[in-house]
C-alpha cells in the first residue's frame, strides 16, 4: 500500500522511517551532531549550492528533524515540513521569509496574544502595514484587501475564544489577489481540521501544545509547499531567527504524535461533557464550544471539523476578579499556561497569555475580562466536573 492509503493514526507511527534503514532500531536514531562531513569537498560545494541532497549542518538540516518533518506533512497533506524550535519561532520564520518594507500582512482580529503583538508592535517597526480584519465574515476581507497584501494570517479556533474562520472562503478571497493564507492550526491539529485541504497555503503550529501532548518541549511545526518551506527554511529559519529545533525535541515530538489521534479522542470526548455541565451551571455566564448547540458558528464548525476540539473558554460572573478567584478554587486542574497536555489546564487570558492587548482591545476582540480558558485534559470527566462544580459552587454563593 501506499503511505497515503493508511489510517491516520496508522501514518503517525510509521510514516517516512524504515526500521530496515537503521539498523532495525523501532525509532528513529537521535542525531546529536551540529555538523555532517563531506565524501569529498566538490560534494559539500554542491550541498551548499542546492545540487545535491544532503545534511551538512543542523540550523540547515538534520536527520532526526527530517522524520518528524516529512511526517508532520503527511498528516497536513502538505509536500513538506519544517521544524522550528517553537512556535511563535515558525510564526516569524514563515513572516520574515515572504515580507519587505510596503508589504501588508491582514489578520484576524482574534489572536494568540504574543503573536498579535509581534504583528501589531513587530512587523510595523519593519516598514510591514499590519491590518485587523474580523474573518469571521470573509466578505470583510474582501473589503481591507489590496495589491500590497501578502499574506493573511488567522487562527481558527481562535485563541482564547475558539471563533472560526472560513478556511475555503478566506482562501478564495485571497488568491484572487494574490496573497497567501497562512492558518495557525495548534488549536485543532491535523485530526480535526486540515487547513490545507481547505485551500490555505501554509499551516503552522505550535507544537508544544497538542502534537506533542506531555508538557515536556517547546517546539514549532510548519507544512506547505516544497517551494515554500524551502524559502522558509533558508531565509527565515537560516538566515533571521535562527529557531532551530534541538534532535532531542524532535524525537519527543515523533513519539507525542504516535498518540496524537488516540489522545484527541479522548480530549474532545471529555471537554464536551465538561462544556455541557459548564454551559448549565448558574455561575457561567457563556461557555464557547464548537460542539455545543448554543455555539454561535455551530453550521461551519460541523463543516470544517471532523470533531469540536479540548479548549473551553468561559466566562464567570464577578468579570476578572470571578475569573481569578475561580481558578483559585480548583484542586485538580492546574493553574497553567499552555494547552494540549495530559493535565488540565486553566489559565485567564486577560491578564496572562493575552495581557499584550489593551483592555480596550481585549473588549473589541471577544476577549472578556472574566474569561477563563480551560485546556481539557486526559482525566476522567466526572472528576473535572466535580472540580469546576465546587469551585463554582463557592463562586456562585460569593457572587450572589
Amino acid at each position: 500500500m501506499r503511505s497515503t492509503d493508511y489510517d491516520f493514526s496508522t501514518r503517525a507511527i510509521h510514516h517516512g522511517y524504515d526500521p530496515q534503514s537503521h539498523q532495525g532500531a523501532l525509532n528513529p536514531p537521535v542525531y546529536m551532531s551540529s555538523t555532517f562531513t563531506f565524501d569529498t569537498a566538490e560534494s559539500g560545494g554542491a550541498m551548499f549550492a542546492g545540487e545535491k541532497e544532503g545534511h551538512f549542518y543542523s540550523r540547515i538540516s538534520n536527520p532526526t528533524l527530517d522524520h518528524l518533518e516529512q511526517r508532520i506533512a503527511n498528516l497536513e497533506g502538505g509536500a513538506a515540513g519544517l521544524c522550528t524550535a517553537s512556535g511563535m519561532g515558525a510564526i516569524t520564520s514563515t513572516l520574515w521569509s515572504f515580507l519587505e518594507a510596503g508589504d501588508e500582512v491582514i489578520i484576524d482580529k482574534t489572536l494568540y496574544g504574543c503573536t498579535f503583538a509581534f504583528m501589531t508592535h513587530g512587523l510595523p517597526r519593519f516598514g510591514v502595514k499590519v491590518t485587523l480584519v474580523d474573518m469571521t465574515n470573509p466578505e470583510n476581507l474582501t473589503h481591507a484587501i489590496s495589491a500590497k497584501t501578502k499574506i493573511v494570517y488567522f487562527e481558527t479556533p481562535a485563541n482564547p475564544n475558539n471563533r472560526l474562520v472560513d478556511i475555503a472562503a478566506v482562501s478564495r478571497i485571497a488568491h484572487r489577489a494574490g496573497a497567501k493564507v497562512v492558518v495557525d492550526n495548534t488549536y485543532a491539529t491535523p485530526v480535526i481540521t486540515r487547513p490545507l485541504e481547505h485551500g490555505a497555503d501554509i499551516v503552522l503550529h505550535s507544537a508544544t501544545k497538542f502534537l506533542s501532548g506531555h508538557g515536556d518541549v517547546v517546539a514549532g511545526l510548519i507544512v506547505g509547499s516544497l517551494e515554500d518551506i524551502t524559502q522558509i527554511r533558508l531565509v527565515g529559519l537560516k538566515d533571521m531567527t535562527g529557531a532551530v529545533m534541538s534532535p532531542m525535541t524532535a524525537m519527543l515530538l515523533l513519539r507525542g504524535i504516535k498518540t496524537l489521534e488516540l489522545r484527541m479522542e479522548r480530549h474532545c470526548k471529555t471537554a464536551a461533557e465538561v462544556a455541557q455541565a459548564l454551559e448549565a451551571h448558574p455561575a457561567v455566564l457563556s461557555v464557547s464550544y464548537p460542539g455545543l448547540d448554543s455555539f454561535a458558528q455551530r453550521d461551519l464548525a460541523r463543516r470544517q471539523m471532523a470533531s469540536f476540539g479540548g479548549m473551553i473558554p468561559f466566562e464567570v460572573k464577578g468579570g476578572k476578579a470571578g475569573g481569578i478567584a475561580l481558578m483559585n478554587r480548583l484542586n485538580l486542574i492546574q493553574r497553567a499556561v499552555s494547552l494540549g497536555d495530559a493535565e488540565s489546564l486553566i489559565q485567564h487570558p486577560a491578564s496572562m497569555t493575552h495581557s499584550t492587548y489593551t483592555p480596550e482591545e481585549r473588549a473589541e476582540h471577544g476577549i472578556a475580562e472574566g474569561l477563563v480558558r480551560l485546556s481539557v485534559g486526559l482525566e476522567g470527566a466526572a472528576d473535572l466536573i466535580n472540580d469546576l462544580h465546587a469551585a463554582l459552587g463557592a463562586h456562585n454563593m460569593q457572587a450572589a
